[in-house]
């Protein structure tokens, strides 16, 4: 899944992103308030961590902006400031939860988690199933027959994608952005190692290669 943090507070954005990156997220990280709302706005994000005080544009304004435009991404603002008023004026623009400053990260990783699993998903179901594969995207547990693997977090990132695409040709470019980051700037060829982790660890057959386009979770008949 991907994450923006949009906090001005560099070494806090910085600490925050690469917490969640071990954790598994892809994390975009700006910290203006206008950069914000234009890459929450062209990106395809599954939660926004939003601070109120920003330079440009501050959170209430971001948050008000994307909820006008449509973007239900959900939204949790931080903030240094403390009290109802300001608590009821970040969740009447549209926040879905609140997190004021200095907080634990670990009740954040929890908040997080929690407006993941909350977030509508159209009935879907978090469990995928493709022949003797089954995935639960929510447990972020994978099991092949009747035994389970185990994945590292970025394993299980590059898998999910796969399988909540499955059938489709899915880009290298198009692993890299949503596992990794968009500022991502190492061997593009990282995938390639995953991919054959995880055709270790799964199947060779399960993932196929399609020559010039990128990699396909085939289904069952």
């Amino acid at each position: 899944m991907r994450l923006l943090i949009v906090e001005d507070e560099k070494r806090l954005a910085i600490s925050l992103a690469k917490g969640l990156t071990a954790e598994g997220y892809a994390v975009d990280v700006v910290h203006d308030g206008r950069e914000g709302l234009h890459r929450a706005t062209e990106g395809t994000y599954d939660l926004l961590i939003l601070d109120i005080m920003l330079p440009g544009l501050n959170g209430y304004r971001v948050c008000a902006a994307l909820r006008a435009a449509g973007h239900d991404v959900p939204i949790l603002m931080l903030t240094a400031k403390d009290g109802e008023y300001d608590e009821a004026e970040g969740l009447d623009t549209g926040a879905d939860d609140y997190l004021t400053k200095p907080f634990s990260y670990v009740v954040l990783v929890a908040r997080i988690k929690a407006l993941l699993r909350r977030r509508p998903t159209t009935g879907a179901s978090p469990v995928h199933v493709h022949g003797d594969l089954r995935v639960d995207t929510a447990a972020r547990r994978v099991f092949l027959d009747e035994d389970e693997v185990t994945l590292t977090a970025k394993e299980f990132s590059v898998l999910e994608h796969l399988v909540l695409r499955a059938g489709e040709v899915v880009s290298k470019a198009d692993i890299l952005e949503h596992v990794w980051d968009c500022a991502y700037e190492g061997d593009p060829n990282i995938v390639e190692v995953y991919i054959s982790a995880l055709r270790r660890k799964l199947r060779p057959a399960l993932i196929r290669t399609v020559r010039g386009a990128g990699y396909r979770l085939e289904t069952a008949p």
